[in-house]
């Protein structure tokens, strides 16, 4: 779902993608000849704290200025196109996967509103919703829905104005992450629980086969971890830093009474995924289980944090690959493969394929 976008796209116009986050903002542009995909250009650059905060944007003019930063500093190639598609913050987002009984089309947008109206702590008027059909089930249908308060809306359409870009479309977080960590054939019958660890929050996005069923976000952040570190050892936040590269939740003998510490903030994002995934069985009325947990973000190298996620919740814990669904040939991409977790959502925004 192409959430605000074009109801037709032509795959062969070119867009670039901008995950836009309260601290960074990240850009990808991707090429393909046909046969084989290519990262044209990519960037990335840190945004002041408190330009934007918990998704709303509080100067506009500052993150249009970024954002242009970023298209000149992006390489090895320049942008070439003022088309974007650009992320909407997760927190803001209202997403879910409804089942309600057949009917017609036109009357599946009148049962929408009033699904969404009933869900949400705001008025059909005060948002932007969209919906898709992604299946049936026991004869009921299955939507996507969407709804985002039209202020972060057009507050985000108003900068990339700012910032003499054309809005291509929106896309959620959400979406464009399973886009781009979730194979493309993966079987409707397996699900997935993306765990997007990022600088000040953390998203959990239920997928089924290739489609986001539901998604939260919770406190738990890279930059939580780092000050959790500190605390501990009594460093800067600047060693802290470097420790957790170095060492990450693997700590010596000596400085076990760090690893406690650690593992007690660690402890609380075990308790919220497993939290999630029940919230999933409880509204999904599924008889199956998350199969896999799938790590990206910033946060997501952590050294030790898979291994410790997979023994606490007795589940497949991966780190993620976000070129799973492109063909470099030969070649490697040049975001590897570790940096790559940090502009998973641009290079699902940026992706030159089927928009879910």
């Amino acid at each position: 779902m192409g959430f605000l976008s074009k109801k037709i796209i032509n795959f062969q116009e070119k867009y670039f993608g901008i995950d836009l986050s309260d601290l960074s903002v990240k850009i990808v542009q991707l090429e393909n000849n046909g046969s084989m995909d290519s990262v044209r250009a990519y960037s990335f650059l840190p945004i002041p704290a408190g330009c934007i905060g918990d998704g709303k944007i509080v100067d506009k003019q500052k993150i249009a200025e970024i954002i242009g930063l970023a298209i000149k500093k992006a390489a090895p190639k320049k942008i070439n196109t003022k088309k974007a598609i650009c992320s909407l913050p997760e927190s803001k987002v209202f997403l879910r996967v409804l089942s309600i009984p057949k009917m017609e089309k036109a009357e599946i947008g009148e049962a929408i509103k009033w699904e969404i109206e009933a869900s949400i702590p705001l008025s059909v008027d005060q948002v932007y919703y969209d919906w898709q059909i992604v299946g049936e089930v026991e004869n009921k249908q299955r939507i996507l829905t969407v709804a985002i308060s039209r202020e972060t809306v057009d507050d985000i359409l108003e900068v990339l104005k700012m910032a003499k870009l054309e809005s291509y479309g929106l896309e959620t977080e959400s979406i464009a992450a399973a886009k781009s960590l979730i194979p493309e054939n993966s079987s409707g019958d397996e699900t997935s629980l993306i765990i997007d660890l990022g600088a000040k929050r953390t998203n959990f996005i239920v997928v089924e086969g290739n489609v986001p069923f539901f998604t939260s976000s919770v406190s738990f952040s890279s930059i939580g971890v780092t000050e959790s570190i500190a605390k501990a050892f009594g460093v800067s936040s600047e060693e802290a830093e470097k420790m957790k590269i170095t060492q990450g939740i693997i700590c010596s003998r000596e400085k076990s009474f760090a690893l406690e510490s650690i593992k007690a903030y660690l402890e609380s994002l075990s308790a919220e995924i497993e939290k999630s995934i029940d919230f999933y069985q409880s509204i999904s009325g599924e008889t199956s289980n998350v199969k896999k947990i799938i790590l990206c973000g910033n946060g997501a190298n952590l050294k030790g944090l898979v291994p410790y996620l997979a023994k606490r919740l007795k589940r497949r814990v991966f780190i993620g690959d976000a070129w799973v669904n492109f063909n470099f040939g030969n070649n490697l991409p040049i975001i590897n493969k570790e940096k790559s977790l940090q502009f998973s959502i641009a290079i699902g925004l940026a992706m030159q394929k089927k928009r879910i």
